[in-house]
């Protein structure tokens, strides 16, 4: 006698997570984040996977600073609406800085996105994806950077008025993460293998203000010092109006806080600064420069600054330049002004050409091209540390402390003279140098 087959339903696969991230390390920072609490949700989750899946669920971490920012989220959104529309994947999330500032917008120009969140909104984003936000998993994060350096994000936010900046629009106001609870995602990246941490947040220096009443840097930077097993903890985004100095007594007294500083500086022309809003001059920044130097002399400088804002004339850009020039900056990057709406300079006049633009950020380049050849010259013979960072062909590529990963300069050793792995400190002796990369050998 036949027994009849009971029928089951077929067993549906656990739909995936594939975070796609765009734009800063800050962005970085939370896509890990976001990573994390997925993953102690026992969600299966990759980042930018390029094998695209049926049953994916694609969560896009977007930017949405400046124009060309904007435009790479949005084309990234239409493309994975795009693969929606044609059944290869499942979902698609949009989250993040451009999220927060067009919702409304994106929905009603993109509406088969499933749906869109702000840069503060992880619990409610988690909750769409079946998940539980769980408070427990402070501090724990699944890298996207290869595992011996992390962006560590000491606070959100920003309370500085620059005219040109919608990070405030983005991102809110200044909010300080404890040191208690920075000194224990340290320990916990360094128990996974992270040997260094960069330090970043829209403004460093206000890092206390707001819990503890005081710019209070110093004291995280000795307490994050302390922690066994971080060789290196790196500044970015630091702000020159009250920059507090004692940052710098702590540089000075414990080795494994690198001499290096992220300083953007976005101009010199006292015209430029006040319509900026900068709170600042250009005599103060010029001070300010010389003062760290010389408690520092050591110390790699770099700053950031803008070309094109509304107003500058030849004699502005002129100044900047031969500032630039005199001032020798160690690393330096440029960006055209972007009119960005709901900002104060948005207001004024966008009235200096692209082109205009342009011209003036290839003509500072040009001349921290030859300033940084300079400086690499002189480095030629001389030993360092270097950070191991990656194999690209035939070549190990690492960084030493006066470098940040994807924006300073490299160190290049050839694979067949030299034996090194990813993670590891090497002294590296300088055999030569170009504009932007320093070559040389292994040393015992």
């Amino acid at each position: 006698m036949k027994t009849k087959q009971s029928k089951t339903a077929p067993v549906q696969a656990k739909p995936r997570v594939n975070v796609v991230t765009l734009g800063c390390s800050k962005n970085i920072h939370d896509s890990e984040v976001l990573m994390g609490q997925l993953k102690g949700n026992q969600m299966e989750v990759v980042h930018e996977a390029s094998n695209i899946q049926i049953n994916d669920i694609v969560v896009i971490n977007t930017c949405g600073f400046i124009d060309n920012a904007k435009q790479e989220s949005i084309d990234t959104i239409l493309q994975f609406s795009e693969l929606k529309d044609q059944g290869k994947v499942n979902k698609v999330i949009v989250t993040g800085c451009l999220s927060e500032r067009y919702k409304p917008e994106l929905q009603s120009e993109i509406p088969n996105v499933d749906a869109f969140f702000g840069t503060n909104d992880l619990p409610d984003l988690l909750s769409s994806i079946g998940a539980d936000y769980r408070h427990e998993l402070l501090g724990e994060r699944l890298l996207t950077t290869p595992s011996h350096f992390s962006y560590f994000k000491i606070a959100e936010g920003c309370n500085r008025p620059c005219s040109f900046c919608a990070i405030p629009l983005m991102r809110g106001k200044h909010v300080s993460k404890s040191i208690d609870d920075l000194v224990k995602e340290a320990k916990f990246l360094a128990s996974n293998g992270t040997k260094e941490l960069i330090l970043i947040a829209q403004d460093l220096t206000y890092y206390g203000l707001d819990i503890y009443g005081k710019r209070n840097l110093s004291d995280l930077l000795r307490h994050l010092s302390d922690v066994e097993g971080i060789d290196w903890i790196r500044l970015q985004y630091a702000y020159p109006s009250g920059f507090p100095m004692d940052i710098l007594d702590a540089m000075n007294e414990r080795s494994n806080i690198c001499n290096y500083l992220d300083m953007p500086l976005q101009h010199i022309s006292d015209r430029m600064l006040t319509s900026m809003r900068r709170g600042t001059s250009k005599q103060k920044q010029i001070d300010l420069v010389n003062k760290i130097r010389d408690k520092v002399p050591d110390i790699a400088l770099r700053t950031t600054l803008i070309c094109g804002y509304p107003g500058e004339t030849e004699g502005d850009f002129q100044e900047m330049l031969e500032w630039v020039e005199e001032t020798r900056f160690d690393r330096l990057g440029c960006f055209t002004y972007s009119h960005e709406e709901k900002t104060h300079a948005h207001s004024l006049e966008d009235d200096v050409p692209e082109e205009v633009k342009q011209d003036r950020v290839d003509q500072i380049m040009e001349v921290q091209q030859g300033i940084s050849y300079e400086i690499n010259q002189d480095k030629v013979g001389n030993t360092y540390k270097v950070l191991v960072d990656r194999v690209d062909g035939d070549y190990f590529i690492g960084r030493t402390e006066y470098d940040s990963p994807e924006v300073d300069n490299e160190v290049v050793l050839e694979a067949k003279s030299n034996y090194a792995r990813i993670g590891d400190f090497v002294q590296v002796k300088v055999d030569r140098a170009e504009d932007f990369d320093l070559y040389g050998n292994i040393v015992k």
